[in-house]
């Protein structure tokens, strides 16, 4: 199946303040090379802060990264000028996670659909038609649509922020924790909301989360990132029923029965105390200060020298296969 999205080697660095800021910038994504598949569906865990959403909004050039190439549908979007870029936009939309942030308080539902629509010149006519179309189709009745944000409940305002990104008739969608700041029966109607708009409209997902049942039941794919690397990559069952990286690992094993699930129990890192834990991060994070230690070094129970002296690269696992598994590690020890 042909790629709509390659990234190769994304980094994004924010400056730091004051004079000499650019020297003191912090790496909030550092060197990812992933490749989405069109129609496909790409989940990207982690805990919070190690970056997932810097990369989602560098992927779309809401925020350019630093370096690195972002090829969409084969056109290279750092190679567009601004006026071409603005014609990408349209194809490329976010949901993210807080409904109430994303909506325009001051503005009532049917206005604040129509803004793409405006900008991209559509009549009026035609405006209202499609509105009412996807309002139906996220189960919103047309007839509220004079209503405004704070007159809807968390997970109406979630089905219209899905409903505005589907004006632009986009090819893909980056979710940003759509479904966190829901209820949990909200959150299932929610999910099953956007596995029938995905096949209806032939959509490409991103979807990013911090819970990883969620992840494997609606995506192909998962990256498990951590401090701004992926360190490991595989399709969805492959990763829950043979996680192969330590800190992969410890997130299935911290779900109740992920550890069974998983495979998990013969790590020894699942195991550990937290006391255990923090000793040894707290006596290795000096350790690995000032080298290009491996990102989990002070985490890792299987740690020696070798992840102090170079950090590994992403690199793929037969897992033997005969026919390649698509697993990919970042791991000396794996």
């Amino acid at each position: 199946m042909e790629n709509l999205i390659e990234c190769k080697d994304i980094v994004k660095i924010f400056r730091g303040r004051g004079i000499g800021g650019a020297s003191r910038g912090f790496k909030a994504v550092d060197g990812i090379s992933i490749s989405i598949k069109k129609t496909g569906s790409y989940g990207l865990v982690g805990e919070s802060g190690c970056g997932k959403t810097s990369f989602a909004r560098s992927i779309l050039y809401l925020d350019p990264p630093s370096s690195g190439k972002i090829i969409y549908d084969g056109t290279e979007l750092g190679a567009l000028s601004r006026k071409e870029l603005r014609g990408f936009r349209k194809r490329m939309q976010i949901v993210f996670q807080d409904p109430n942030s994303a909506l325009n308080p001051k503005m009532n539902i049917h206005d604040s659909m129509s803004e793409g629509l405006i900008n991209r010149k559509v009549p009026e006519a035609d405006r209202v038609k499609r509105i009412k179309e996807l309002l139906e189709l996220v189960g919103i009745s047309y007839s509220y649509r004079n209503r405004y944000p704070h007159e809807f409940s968390g997970g109406q305002k979630q089905r219209i922020v899905i409903a505005r990104a589907l004006t632009m008739d986009p090819d893909f969608i980056v979710l940003d924790e759509p479904v966190s700041n829901l209820d949990v029966s909200i959150q299932a109607q929610i999910i099953n909301l956007l596995s029938d708009l995905k096949k209806e409209f032939s959509l490409t997902y991103m979807f990013i989360s911090h819970d990883l049942n969620l992840v494997s039941y609606m995506c192909d794919t998962i990256g498990v990132m951590f401090k701004g690397r992926i360190v490991e990559e595989a399709p969805s069952e492959l990763l829950v029923s043979d996680p192969r990286h330590p800190y992969t690992r410890r997130l299935l094993a911290s779900i109740p029965g992920g550890a069974q699930r998983s495979g998990a129990e013969d790590m020894t890192a699942d195991e550990e105390s937290v006391e255990t834990l923090a000793t040894r991060v707290a006596s290795r994070h000096k350790e690995a200060q000032g080298v290009k230690a491996c990102p989990y070094y002070s985490f890792c129970p299987l740690g020696d020298g070798e992840c102090v002296s170079s950090a590994p690269m992403l690199r793929d696992i037969d897992g033997g296969h005969v026919v390649p598994s698509g697993h990919k590690v970042s791991c000396h020890k794996v």
